[in-house]
């Protein structure tokens, strides 16, 4: 069985989708590898952030995009928030907002 990638709500996925052309053609190549293998790439493409909370790191000459997810039972992938990295560090508020929708989704049983 594959692996099933979902998204948090239907504003992320569009504003994944209307990413530059290099950094969403990136994206697309590396959740394809997460379709088949899981969500654990590894670095540079993917890395734990704390309990069950990863990032998705897509990078291209257009610049740096983060994909905060988490995992659940049955092979599934939700894709919680995304922002443009801009820093070195991970903003607060973006972590904040990655752990509230987490929080949602691991209650929610229809995801």
């Amino acid at each position: 069985m594959n692996w099933e990638i979902k998204y948090y709500n239907q504003k992320l996925e569009e504003q994944i989708l209307n990413l530059p052309s290099g950094l969403l053609a990136r994206y697309l190549r590396l959740t394809d590898l997460m379709l088949e293998f899981g969500s654990n790439l590894g670095l540079p493409h993917t890395k734990p952030i704390e309990n069950n909370l990863f990032e998705l790191r897509v990078k291209s000459k257009e610049g740096i995009v983060r994909v905060f997810f988490c995992t659940k039972i049955g092979k599934k992938i939700i894709m919680l928030h995304s922002f443009i990295k801009k820093s070195q560090k991970i903003p607060k508020k973006e972590l904040k907002i990655a752990k509230s929708r987490m929080s949602e989704v691991m209650e929610d049983e229809t995801f």
